[in-house]
Formats: C-alpha cells, sequence, structure tokens
C-alpha cells in the first residue's frame, strides 16, 4: 500500500498529542533555535522532547534532532495560527487538565518533588509555570488541527475517483470480520439481599460517624477493585467518566459529610467528601454488590436455555429474542448487535478482536447459536449470555461496493492531509520564521527555510 502509506505519513501532523515542549514570547535568548510567530524554540527543548519520548518507552535512537525540530516547528505555526483565528483556550481548562496530568505523574514516580527534578526545575511553581505554557500551546495546536480537519467533506464521486487511483497492486487488503450478536439474562437480586447492603452500609457509615477510619473501612469491605486497596479514594471534577448516579452524590456533599447508601448500576455505596477544590472533588468511598442466590444463578441460567431453544427450533429470530428478552439495555434495541468499540461499528476485525470474545466467537459459524455463556463484568455480578454470528467476512482485497465505508474513510483521512499540507505551505508564506544556521541543513518535510 505504499500509495496509501506515503500520505498516511503526514497524517502525525492531525494526531500530535501533548508533548513536552517549552515556549515562551519572542526575545533574544542563548539557545534559542527557531522562532514562528511569536514562539520561539530552545535547543534545550529538543533534549526534553528525547526524555519526555524515553519516558514513554519510545525507541529514540533513529529518530533526530531535526525530526523533533520540524515537528515543534509545525506545532508552533498551529498554536501562532490558532491565537490569529481568535482560538480561545481558557486558563481554567489548561489549569484543570494540568492538574490531571501532574496527579497521573505524582502517581507514577511517587511525589511531587520527584516530578520537579526529573525536569530539572527548582520547585512547584516554577515547574506549574513551565507545564502551564507546555499544555496551553499543545492545546491551542489541538483545536487549530481540529479546525482545519474539521472542514474538510468528501462527496461519493470523490471516494470512487481515490479507489480508481490506487494502482492494482496497492489495493488495501482488509482482514476477516464478523457481526456479532448476544443476548443477556442477568440473575435476579432479591430484595432481602439489597436490603442487606443498605443496612451493611448503614453500619459502616454510622461506625465511621462514630470514630473510625473510613480508610480502613473501605480496604476491609469495598468492592471496588480500583479503589479499596487505596482506602476508596478517588478524585474528579465534573468531566470525570463516573456514572451520572456517583457524580450527583459526590458533588451533593460538603467537606466532611458522609452519604446515605445509594445505588448504581456497580452495586450499592457510600461516599465521603475529603477535600473540595475549586471544581474538584477528593473523596473515599464504599462499593458493596448485593449477593446474588445460587437459585437467582440457576433461574437466570434456565431462562437463557429456554430462549435459546427457541431461537434454534425457528420459533423467534436472534434480533427478536434480544429486544424482547435480553437485560443489556446497550444492545437490545438493536436485536443484541455489538458495537466496536475501536470505530463504533458493528463489524469486528478478527484479528484486532478482544480474545475473550474471540475465543467465545471463533468456533461458531455464521448463523449458529453458542450455549449459555457464563461472564462479568468487572466490577459486577455475573450473567449468562448466548452469542451468534451474523455475517463472516473473509480476508479479501478491497471491493468499492462491499468495501465503501472502509473507502471512504481511507479517501477523506487523504484528503484531510492534502488540505493540511496545503494549509502548512501557506501558512509558512504568510508567518515570521526564522531557523538557526546550526538547523538550515536539515531535510525538512516543509518549507521552514522558505527557499
Amino acid at each position: 500500500m505504499k500509495f496509501i502509506n506515503k500520505r498516511l505519513s503526514l497524517v502525525l501532523l492531525m494526531l500530535t498529542g501533548l508533548t513536552l515542549t517549552a515556549q515562551s514570547k519572542r526575545e533574544k535568548i542563548d539557545g534559542v533555535i527557531g522562532v514562528v510567530g511569536d514562539y520561539v524554540i530552545l535547543d534545550s527543548d529538543i533534549d526534553l522532547e528525547y526524555i519526555a519520548l524515553k519516558a514513554n518507552g519510545v525507541d529514540v535512537k533513529q529518530i533526530s534532532r531535526c525530526e523533533l525540530f520540524g515537528k515543534q516547528l509545525e506545532e508552533k505555526l498551529y498554536a501562532h495560527q490558532a491565537i490569529q483565528d481568535s482560538i480561545i483556550v481558557t486558563d481554567t481548562e489548561v489549569e484543570s487538565f494540568m492538574n490531571e496530568q501532574i496527579d497521573v505523574m505524582v502517581e507514577r514516580v511517587g511525589s511531587i518533588d520527584k516530578v520537579i527534578a526529573y525536569y530539572n526545575k527548582k520547585n512547584e511553581e516554577e515547574f506549574r509555570n513551565y507545564f502551564f505554557e507546555i499544555i496551553k500551546t499543545n492545546k491551542l495546536t489541538s483545536a487549530m488541527q481540529k479546525k482545519i480537519v474539521d472542514e474538510v467533506e468528501i462527496t461519493p464521486e470523490e471516494v470512487r475517483n481515490f479507489f480508481k487511483e490506487i494502482p492494482e497492486d496497492e489495493i488495501p487488503v482488509f482482514g476477516a470480520e464478523v457481526e456479532v450478536a448476544q443476548i443477556v439474562v442477568k440473575p435476579v437480586v432479591s430484595e432481602e439481599a439489597k436490603q442487606a447492603t443498605i443496612a451493611k452500609l448503614r453500619e459502616i457509615r454510622r461506625e465511621v460517624l462514630d470514630g473510625a477510619s473510613f480508610f480502613t473501612k473501605a480496604v476491609l469491605f469495598s468492592e471496588d477493585p480500583g479503589s479499596s486497596s487505596n482506602g476508596g479514594y478517588y478524585k474528579m471534577n465534573r468531566k470525570t467518566p463516573f456514572v451520572k448516579e456517583f457524580k450527583e452524590v459526590a458533588f451533593s456533599l460538603a467537606e466532611g459529610e458522609i452519604s446515605e447508601p445509594f445505588e448504581t448500576e456497580f452495586g450499592y455505596h457510600i461516599i465521603m467528601v475529603d477535600k473540595i477544590r475549586g471544581q474538584e472533588v477528593e473523596l473515599r468511598h464504599i462499593l458493596i454488590t448485593p449477593k446474588v442466590s445460587n437459585e437467582a444463578v440457576k433461574a437466570a441460567k434456565e431462562k437463557i436455555e429456554g430462549i435459546r431453544t427457541k431461537i434454534v427450533n425457528g420459533e423467534i429470530s436472534f434480533a427478536d429474542a434480544a429486544k424482547s428478552s435480553s437485560d443489556e439495555k446497550e444492545t437490545r434495541n438493536n436485536g443484541g448487535v455489538l458495537l466496536n468499540p475501536r470505530t463504533m461499528e458493528s463489524r469486528f476485525e478478527l484479528s484486532k478482536m478482544d480474545p475473550s470474545l474471540y475465543g467465545q466467537i471463533s468456533a461458531l459459524k455464521e448463523g449458529e447459536v453458542s450455549q449459555p455463556i457464563m461472564d462479568q463484568e468487572q466490577g459486577k455480578s455475573k450473567f449468562y449470555k448466548i452469542i451468534t454470528v451474523n455475517n463472516k467476512t473473509e480476508e479479501h482485497k478491497a471491493e468499492f461496493s462491499k468495501d465503501y465505508m472502509k473507502i471512504k474513510d481511507l479517501a477523506l483521512r487523504d484528503k484531510q492531509i492534502k488540505t493540511i499540507a496545503k494549509w502548512t505551505d501557506e501558512k509558512i508564506k504568510e508567518t515570521y520564521i526564522k531557523i538557526d544556521k546550526d538547523y538550515q541543513n536539515c531535510d525538512f518535510t516543509n518549507n521552514w527555510i522558505k527557499k
């Protein structure tokens, strides 16, 4: 696929993530190797880039200083143009994201002092000022990239022409794919089990109010694998991806307050708020899931066996059975069809499928229904499911009508790359750019020297 790969090399311009590169306003500083508009690039920025790449496990032996310098020139061009186009990145947005990133760093290395030392800063204030500017620049860069790409659209005729232009020996090969559907039956939790769980949480709450340690209680009793060993601790803001019910309770509490037991899809919780810092809440919680009786598990298995029998005997279609009987709300209205989390489409490429799901469907023929399978999502109760393969496509060379959506994605990306390349070339001509003499012999992808 040389034809496509040659163009995809530029897609990095669109997908650039956060990188640790310093910036400041234009001024005469020793070590300045490049200027783009109001942004400068220091020679030491390249060193920091290498450090950041190594920290993320990247082999930097084959990455030259010229390549990293070219990448930083691109980022600064985007950020500079974002300001010219009045794209706004608020300090609050930057501050919030920065705090999240610093928390991750501290968790990895053990303390803020180690983070400060790693980046060779004098104190936390200097590090935060430095990191703030990095994040703001990168957010401006991302916003500018998104603006350019979002304006690109593609017509069916353009897709057709794109496919026609691919040389015969470079037409892409798409891997074997399947569409999978499932029906889920969950054991019914008795009211007695629910009340027993609520009573246990109320007992814990009362003991903490009487002086017991919430941390210790969470370690002993919480069934949340993500936080129990850390005393149930979480830090969150309103954008943190927690379930709605959990967030509503967390943000309704005052510092030191402990909630009454409440229910989410994971079970029952109590929350204690440790600290409130602006839009962020530091809290501890305890999760206990009501216990399912053996009788309920047996009943769930019998129910799903009955559903399978009706499908196999032709009394009902798999899709209709899913709509009428599945306990999985995310899929039942769609006939039980699973969505690929990578593409949000209904097809799964076998080579990239989750190993556990692949193991469950690999032996199934198209239209065949599996025997009942006991499964469990992390932090939730066990359940039974049956699976079918709606259709299966073998590995094949791309066909326009059969693979139109995939070809459309390739064509759109190709057009986006061309648009970005054109935009970059035009903005380089319009923008003040200066390259230090030590880097003027670099073989840049873009015309930074303006020859």
